[in-house]
């Protein structure tokens, strides 16, 4: 009986299909020193590939640390390139270089970026009154980030394919005004015509002084010492209707600023000596501070130009 139609012949054979075998890499070959030899081409790609996402780490500061993309960063690799000659070269260990391309105006844009995030400006010191004693702020420095050091830096590491964490470069500034500005200072209490000396925030000396009259009176607010001369000229000021007529006065027994002169930022007004003792401890003066002419002296060889001096109502 014949076999049925949809059957071969018993004697019939079929021809078995043949996979092509898979061309691999030849042993021991790196791409930028990443072993990808016996690997097919895709599975080159994807193993550097895979190797160069891996994020950088870059070191703010001891406590902190950012991980960026490499892309983020302005690098492309030449891979293509470098994945065809591996599966070219017939020499086993062969090392294909992996080139990195950077994006100079992408790393820049981001170094910007961090830089606006990261740098700060220097804080000065400064002094207040509270409760009628001087405090102080302490200064602080600021820092800058050296951007085209730390674009150098990121690049190289980029190009070598390296991880480890890249420290960046800042550049340390300094506050203008530091603690020992404000070694002294003195508060100057206008109703009570005292003058508080304070070193080192700790009141030291107190002392009776003159204070102006109610039609000149001494100015209130936080000034500083800005100018200081030994035996000064007197000179009439400007404008004041109580020194028209007068003469420069040279120094002397009879000049109304003593030996001593300390001019404050509020213009014509200052901390001297006078010759006038009996106004010491009253209303007395044009606007100035007037001390005994000794007392002046001591005041001048512990304070410096830029002292704070504040002066308030009590």
């Amino acid at each position: 009986m014949p076999p049925p139609i949809d059957e071969p012949p018993p004697t019939a054979t079929h021809p078995k299909k043949v996979r092509p075998s898979l061309r691999l890499i030849k042993p021991g070959v790196t791409i930028g020193g990443l072993l990808v030899g016996g690997f097919t081409k895709a599975e080159a790609r994807t193993l550097v590939s895979q190797r160069f996402t891996r994020p950088v780490t870059l070191e703010i500061s001891p406590t902190r640390k950012v991980r960026v993309e490499a892309k983020k960063l302005g690098a492309s690799l030449r891979l293509e390139k470098a994945v065809g000659l591996a599966m070219r070269v017939r020499q086993p260990g062969f090392h294909v270089p992996l080139s990195v391309d950077i994006s100079r105006p992408k790393l820049a844009r981001y170094l910007a970026g961090l830089a606006h995030v990261t740098n700060r400006e220097p804080v000065d010191a400064s002094i207040t009154l509270k409760n009628f004693h001087p405090v102080a702020r302490a200064s602080s420095p600021g820092r800058r980030l050296k951007q085209v050091v730390a674009s150098r830096k990121i690049s190289l590491a980029l190009r070598q394919h390296l991880r480890e964490p890249i420290v960046l470069p800042y550049q340390e500034l300094r506050p203008e005004v530091t603690d020992q500005a404000f070694k002294t200072a003195i508060v100057i209490e206008r109703s009570s015509n005292r003058l508080l000396y304070f070193q080192n925030l700790k009141l030291a000396r107190t002392f009776h002084v003159a204070t102006g009259q109610a039609a000149y009176p001494t100015p209130i607010g936080d000034f500083e010492i800005v100018n200081m001369q030994r035996n000064p000229w007197w000179y009439p000021p400007q404008g004041s209707a109580w020194a028209e007529g007068e003469q420069p006065v040279p120094p002397g027994p009879g000049n109304p600023l003593g030996t001593r002169w300390m001019g404050i930022s509020s213009p014509y007004v200052g901390i001297h000596g006078t010759p006038d003792a009996a106004s010491v401890g009253y209303s007395a003066s044009h606007g100035c501070i007037r001390m005994l002419i000794p007392q002046a002296e001591w005041l001048f060889n512990h304070v410096d130009v830029g002292t704070p001096v504040f002066i308030i109502a009590a």
